[in-house]
């Protein structure tokens, strides 16, 4: 481990402050500063030579000053003679930019990645996209991490007699259906439209409901608009109550008040791919941490990343002739 570097960004050190207890190493320094007239400069203070460079940065709000500065630490790091720099990304923003769905509009998860390789990236970490042909965006390569294993063990010790998992969309549905499968329950899903960001319509669900709890899954909250649009079709459906976990917890605008308020959540779960709201103590927080420092460890000795998920999803391992429930 003597020759790994790990940096952070200003985006969620206290993420970076687990990853590196997890690994036994320590959590090096950098210094950004921003200038009069709003450019950023970055400067590493540990030394790089020959060494695997890791520099962790969610894309999270600002997103732009976010991007840019993990942007410069990448460049300061190739510029230093690192043997590899290595962009850790848990929540990497811009791939809900992955198609041309109107005219003349920008794909930003592919400049985004031509971006981060331009800079010097040799490798991208992350977890959970928005979108999994974003992966293909890169070409350089990308571990692309998932936390249903970790999402599932919360509930795994539960009572689950009578409990549906629910995706809020049909696009959602084949990692719902595997995360049903984790917890041997049954699943469904909402019907969903889009009419801008943050205005959803649910005109039905597909699958069994009525009188269960559900568990709502989701890779992304940010305003919390399709999961309110979702318990409303869910009890006039006839779901009792139900708990909703997501993988980025973004919970921007009204997020917090929406589902805190909610007469049918009893309870929200996520992770801390992004910094959690301060001001919600009553959220379930699950750290990936461990998985991410795992999948570093791995990079670094040359060994298998995909692995980590054996008997927990195919997408990201070997299938396995059954998955544990």
């Amino acid at each position: 481990m003597s020759q790994i570097v790990v940096f952070s960004g200003s985006a969620h050190r206290p993420l970076a402050e687990k990853i590196c207890s997890e690994l036994g190493q320590p959590l090096s320094a950098s210094d950004t500063v921003r200038f009069s007239n709003d450019c950023l400069q970055v400067q590493l203070l540990a030394n790089c030579r020959k060494k695997d460079v890791f520099i962790i940065q969610p894309l999270v709000p600002p997103t732009q000053d976010h991007l840019m500065e993990l942007l410069l630490m990448i460049d300061a790091a190739r510029g230093a003679s690192a043997d590899s720099v290595t962009a850790v990304i848990p929540h990497y923003a811009y791939a809900r930019s992955d198609k041309k769905d109107a005219s003349r509009i920008s794909i930003g998860g592919r400049l985004v990645a031509d971006m981060l390789t331009t800079a010097g990236a040799d490798r991208v970490v992350t977890m959970t996209l928005h979108a999994p042909q974003v992966h293909g965006f890169f070409s350089v390569p990308v571990d692309h991490l998932t936390a249903i294993g970790e999402l599932a063990d919360y509930y795994r010790n539960r009572d689950l007699a009578d409990t549906v998992v629910v995706s809020p969309d049909l696009g959602n549905a084949k990692t719902a259906s595997l995360f049903a499968r984790l917890l041997g329950v049954p699943v469904a899903a909402g019907s969903k439209q889009r009419q801008a960001d943050d205005k959803v319509v649910i005109d039905a669900i597909v699958g069994d409901v009525a009188g269960k709890t559900a568990i709502v899954l989701d890779d992304e909250i940010a305003t919390g608009g399709s999961i309110i649009e979702l318990m409303n079709k869910l009890e006039e459906e006839g779901c009792t109550e139900a708990s909703v976990a997501c993988t980025h917890g973004l919970f921007t605008g009204k997020a917090v008040e929406r589902l805190r308020n909610h007469p049918s959540i009893t309870e929200v779960v996520t992770t801390d791919t992004v910094p959690p709201p301060a001001d919600w103590p009553e959220l379930q927080v699950r750290s990936i941490a461990g998985l991410f420092a795992e999948a570093i460890a791995r990079i670094h000795a040359g060994e298998s990343v995909s692995s980590l998920f054996d008997g927990v999803d195919p997408a990201h391992a070997p299938p396995q002739p059954k998955l544990p429930l």
